[in-house]
């Protein structure tokens, strides 16, 4: 799946657990989504849940201790998923 497909839908699954809005309006790969965007670690759990979902994927806990930044995620989903 392209890169830019995926960020957009990583984005779309964090939308509904975001805090700050002006972090969100201006989301890049860099964008820590704790810190950033003021996610909260019991909601990162539903958002690993639904990443799981959309990309037919298993997430380990150790790669979801892993996700810091939304780069973080679109590049695990990537590696998950496999080639196209």
């Amino acid at each position: 799946m392209d890169r830019e497909l995926v960020f957009q839908q990583v984005v779309a699954i964090l939308k509904p657990f975001v805090k700050n809005q002006a972090a969100f309006a201006a989301v890049t790969g860099q964008t820590a989504i704790l810190r950033d965007l003021k996610v909260n670690s019991a909601r990162l759990v539903e958002v690993v849940l639904r990443i799981q979902e959309r990309f037919g994927i298993q997430v380990t806990d150790d790669d979801a201790d892993k996700l810091r930044t939304v780069g973080d995620t679109v590049a695990l989903s990537e590696r998950l998923e496999g080639p196209p």
